[in-house]
């Protein structure tokens, strides 16, 4: 039995364009993030670089799930999913990056970056937890798993091509 919640009640109907905006900001740009600081090792070059392939992104992702919404002929309404995808997807990213803009040791801030994803992902989980009725655990374990691995992936990327292309900052 699914529990009602008084909050978010619009946004129910809109969970699933919410979850995707969400999940596909904390992959991407905690991916991004987690190469750049290995391969620009400057905080403000890297918040930079972050910032501009986040508002790209968030558009994109806006975009697409308004032109999804509108093929599929969806009884949501396309612009709104759009909104959703989108909005959801730009404060995930302000999140993610605002430790860049706060320190200046990119590792640091990196470290903050992946502590910020958790705690998203713990209260983004919480919610669906409670009004699907489902576990909290196994769902937070399964997105932190998938976030930070694509994460930890990218960082050993960064760090090759950085080798490899012979860029030093």
């Amino acid at each position: 039995m699914k529990k009602s919640s008084p909050f978010f009640t619009e946004e129910k109907r809109y969970l699933g364009s919410i979850v995707l905006g969400m999940n596909d900001a904390l992959v991407e740009l905690t991916g991004a993030l987690a190469g750049l600081t290995l391969a620009l090792q400057n905080t403000k070059i890297i918040a930079l670089v972050g910032l501009i392939t986040g508002i790209a992104a968030s558009l994109s992702m806006a975009s697409s799930e308004y032109f999804s919404r509108k093929t599929e002929r969806s009884k949501r309404k396309p612009l709104l999913a759009a909104f959703y995808t989108g909005s959801v997807y730009f404060l995930t990213v302000l999140i993610l990056i605002s430790p860049f803009f706060l320190f200046s040791n990119a590792l640091l801030s990196l470290s903050f970056t992946v502590l910020n994803a958790l705690l998203i992902i713990a209260a983004f989980t919480y919610y669906i937890s409670y009004i699907q009725n489902i576990s909290f655990k196994k769902r937070f374990f399964e997105m932190a798993l998938v976030s930070l691995s694509i994460a930890l992936l990218s960082f050993v990327i960064g760090y090759l091509l950085r080798i490899w292309i012979g860029v030093e900052i």
